[in-house]
């Protein structure tokens, strides 16, 4: 069984914190040759990560940990998520995060956490855009959506009214 969770929230400093938390669990007992025997529901994975982010969606850093894993060697690849700061989301993001942390520089299993939490980062800072006064008093679409998907188009009709 999987389960991911995530959260964003601001922060008082007004950076945002996109939080990812992923466990795999067994029904059953198995072993490892790191672990040996693995009682049932004890976690195969249990791993997070924080992203923080500013308004212009660049990642401030990136810190991951890795409390439960099948093997003693891969906590030793989670200070590597390091590596994400400096990176915007957006366009291009996954594939740049690939290029510092693909094969043996990351983990699948927190690569596989970085599209949903750049959707959560999305999210997230929508809703604190939104509780933050703008000139014009009507809601406005962030640069950063322009073109992210079909609702945005920037020749669309959700982006001319926010305009």
């Amino acid at each position: 069984m999987r389960d991911i969770v995530l959260r964003g929230y601001e922060r008082e400093d007004g950076l945002v914190d996109i939080e990812a938390r992923m466990t795999d669990l067994k029904p059953y007992s198995w072993s490892s040759i790191d672990r040996g025997q693995v009682p049932a529901g004890a976690p195969l994975h249990d791993m997070w990560m924080r992203v923080t982010v500013g308004t212009d969606m660049v990642i401030r850093a990136c810190e991951a940990a890795m409390d439960s894993t099948p093997y003693t060697i891969c906590p030793g690849v989670a200070p590597n998520f390091a590596r994400l700061a400096g990176l915007t989301i957006g366009k291009g993001f996954i594939k740049q995060a690939m290029q510092r942390l693909g094969g043996v520089e990351g983990c699948t299993h927190l690569r596989e956490l970085l599209q949903p939490i750049a959707t959560v980062a999305f999210q997230t800072m929508i809703s604190v855009r939104r509780n933050r006064p703008n000139r014009s008093g009507r809601e406005t679409v962030p640069d950063f959506l322009v073109n992210s998907c079909h609702a945005y188009a920037e020749d669309g009709p959700v982006v001319q009214r926010g305009r």
